[in-house]
């Protein structure tokens, strides 16, 4: 499919963005630094978690944890503990791991770790961009569902069109020497005018309803369980689920260590 944009059309589409950005940014603490690790920290909370529900939890974390290596010296209950609320635990697993290997194997450089994003749980490519054009300022376009609304519908284009073809679409676009600030304006543009309900364009990807999904139930085990270590009985009594549903989800935790089960217990570890 060739995709036939002219340069007119795309100064106009930059004019478009920047000129809205210029008078409409938002303030988001992660946008008052230029430290590769919290930078980080917030595209690891960002990801399927709403803008204003993450700012009080990256505030908090930045404050417990201002560098990498305090992060990697943190145990693994201590980064549950004050992750619990954002959902999908398996973040916070993924982003401690992630920050003990860039401590250990590229001595604390983020931006360096990005660039073998492949060998860092939960990180993929999209994530690893983000931070270097965010920390760096880096010449490099990035394609997320809100950027791929904008163009979508300020393009013309089908739903269909391909990740190839946007990112061809999203490197014309990118001013030099402005990632930071384009991507930025990009990512308020489609939050705050051209969003999904506006446009009707659907997302790739969508979540499942959290009312009384596996997900949710995922949590109320969490909280209990870094309270207390509790028994399958314990849990079942207390969160009133079906034999076979609670020992899925309790198996997939389990699978994925986000708990332990020993001598009859389910557990955080410690």
């Amino acid at each position: 499919m060739n995709i036939d944009i002219s340069t007119k059309d795309i100064e106009s589409f930059q004019q478009i963005i920047l000129t809205f950005y210029q008078n409409n940014k938002r303030e988001l603490p992660w946008r008052n630094t230029k430290d590769p690790y919290k930078i980080l920290i917030s595209e690891f909370m960002l990801q399927q978690t709403q803008v204003n529900r993450v700012i009080d939890y990256y505030n908090k974390w930045i404050k417990k944890w201002p560098t990498i290596e305090d992060l990697s010296d943190a145990s693994f209950y201590d980064v549950l503990s004050n992750w619990v609320g954002l959902g999908y635990n398996r973040r916070a697993k993924y982003l401690h791991e992630s920050v003990k290997k860039i401590v250990h194997k590229f001595n604390g450089n983020v931006l360096k770790a990005m660039e073998f994003y492949e060998e860092l749980p939960g990180i993929g490519n999209y994530t690893s961009k983000a931070v270097r054009i965010f920390a760096g300022n880096e010449n490099i376009p990035t394609v997320d569902t809100n950027i791929r609304r904008i163009f979508i519908h300020e393009f013309n284009l089908d739903e269909s069109t391909s990740e190839k073809e946007l990112y061809m679409i999203a490197q014309r676009c990118l001013p030099e020497g402005q990632s930071r600030m384009w991507h930025n304006a990009l990512m308020d543009y489609g939050s705050l005018v051209l969003t999904a309900q506006s446009t009707g364009i659907k997302p790739k990807t969508t979540q499942s309803t959290f009312d009384g999904s596996d997900r949710q139930i995922r949590g109320k085990i969490l909280l209990l369980l870094l309270k207390k270590n509790k028994t399958f009985e314990e849990l079942q009594s207390t969160l009133q689920i079906e034999t076979d549903r609670l020992e899925k989800i309790l198996g997939k935790m389990i699978k994925d260590t986000i708990i332990q089960h020993e001598m009859n217990y389910y557990f955080v570890d410690k």
